[in-house]
């Protein structure tokens, strides 16, 4: 992890402090909707801070909430920090960020700030069943009392006040502004800028370091780009399609196994791709392969393993924790299958039509069969010629996936299965002649 600049601020000393030697104090915005994501920024700068002897710890915090699991993950880092840990509330500390908040042993607040709207709801907005309210109040009411504040308060921001009516309207969830905050003791003070922080918190002379993001939060950022990502699904679908048109080219199937772990590795450091979701997409490529080596023409591995393909790809970009899908809505399903579904029929559609052609490019011509099929060697190319082949019998002498080559009455010819897969070696009849490709079926 980098380190921004270091720099000694002389401020306001207060009586009783020790300024022979400045307060090391560590900086880190947490500015995002909390997710895994923002779980992991927590733990990673909290390691930091550790591994430079911050004395203090200043969180610059704005958020509206997220994700229970990851706050109670943030809420347990921050209870048990052996730095000091300030919360500077810049705007907004709802729903979890409440629960953030009061997990540092100090709230600082602009005087535009808020804190509160602690209720547990789910993506659209409704609020959850008791079961998760309940929980919820005992972390709130066990924080507050752990940090010397108000429980009821904190128990009011979850849900409806019925009784502290000086704090809040009867029936409603507690939402506190900047000044009610500092009434009712959920806040140390008013403060527009960090500094002024520091001056309040009576923290003197101090050595600043303001936290960095690594190169790998950068390529994690990158590669969670949607067009990015979108363009990784492409590489998957596309790849894993060439190779079954195409068995044994390496090429393709290579290129899908890059872009398969670019593709889940920056989720599951994220948090969204667990365990169980990799399995189902690897559990799909292996009953594709089966469908190409082992057992070609029956597709029905073929067409379960592009389910459990699509269904890994898609569950890997929800929010959920295990098998529990309670935070997640239907919308956030649709638009997770919508960002894997498109680029599949883009992939196929790209394949279909400049399929041919991208093989044929300098890039690829290493990896693909480039021999001129000369008349003299048995192929022929006239149309038609090819015409007086209708109904005639041969063998197909390649896998015909559906293109392939058949032989007949010992000339090879370019060939389409009509329907299906044929196998090397089985009889064929010639249906149709499409230009300079046969059309058949197999006997």
């Amino acid at each position: 992890m980098g380190l921004g600049p270091l720099f000694i601020h002389s401020s306001f000393a207060s009586p009783g402090i020790d300024t022979s030697s400045p307060k090391k104090v560590y900086v880190f915005e947490l500015n995002q909707e909390i997710f895994p994501a923002a779980w992991r920024l927590v733990r990673t700068a909290m390691a930091e801070a550790d591994s430079q002897h911050a004395d203090v710890v200043l969180i610059k915090l704005n958020t509206y909430g997220g994700d229970l699991a990851s706050a109670d993950s943030i809420h347990s880092r921050l209870l048990h920090a052996r730095p000091t840990v300030i919360a500077w509330i810049t705007q907004n500390a709802a729903s979890a960020g409440a629960l953030i908040a009061i997990s540092c042993d100090s709230i600082y607040m602009r005087s535009s700030a808020v804190i509160g709207s602690a209720s547990v709801v789910n993506q659209n907005g409704e609020v959850m069943p008791d079961k998760y309210q309940s929980y919820m109040r005992a972390m709130m009411r066990s924080t507050a009392e752990h940090q010397g504040r108000d429980p009821k308060i904190a128990e009011g921001m979850v849900t409806p006040n019925n009784y502290l009516t000086d704090v809040a309207d009867t029936g409603r969830v507690i939402a506190l502004t900047a000044n009610e905050a500092l009434k009712h003791g959920y806040c140390e003070g008013l403060a527009e800028s960090a500094e002024d922080v520091l001056k309040q918190a009576n923290i003197g002379d101090y050595e600043l370091v303001e936290h960095q993001t690594s190169a790998i939060d950068h390529l994690i950022a990158f590669l969670l780009n949607p067009f990015v990502n979108g363009i990784l699904l492409l590489l998957i679908l596309g790849g894993i399609y060439f190779e079954f048109q195409h068995p044994g080219a390496a090429f393709p199937i290579l290129t899908a196994i890059a872009a398969a772990i670019l593709y889940f590795a920056p989720l599951y450091l994220d948090g969204l791709a667990e365990h169980w979701e990799i399995l189902i997409f690897i559990a799909g490529v292996v009953l594709v392969a089966l469908e190409i080596f082992v057992f070609p023409g029956h597709g029905v591995w073929l067409i379960s393993g592009f389910i459990l393909i699509i269904a890994g790809l898609t569950l890997a970009l929800i929010q959920n924790s295990e098998f529990d899908f309670s935070f997640t809505s239907g919308k956030e399903i649709f638009s997770a299958l919508l960002r894997v579904v498109i680029p599949l029929g883009l992939s196929f559609f790209l394949f279909i039509f400049f399929g041919q052609n991208l093989f044929k490019t300098r890039a690829f011509k290493g990896f693909v069969l480039t021999d001129t099929q000369e008349a003299t060697v048995g192929y022929l190319d006239s149309p038609v010629q090819l015409d007086s082949l209708k109904n005639k019998t041969g063998v197909a002498v390649t896998v015909l996936r559906p293109a392939g080559q058949v032989e007949i009455e010992g000339d090879r010819y370019d060939a389409m299965a009509d329907g299906g897969m044929i196998k090397k070696g089985n009889q064929i009849r010639v249906i149709e002649v499409s230009g300079n490709i046969l059309v058949v079926r197999k006997l």
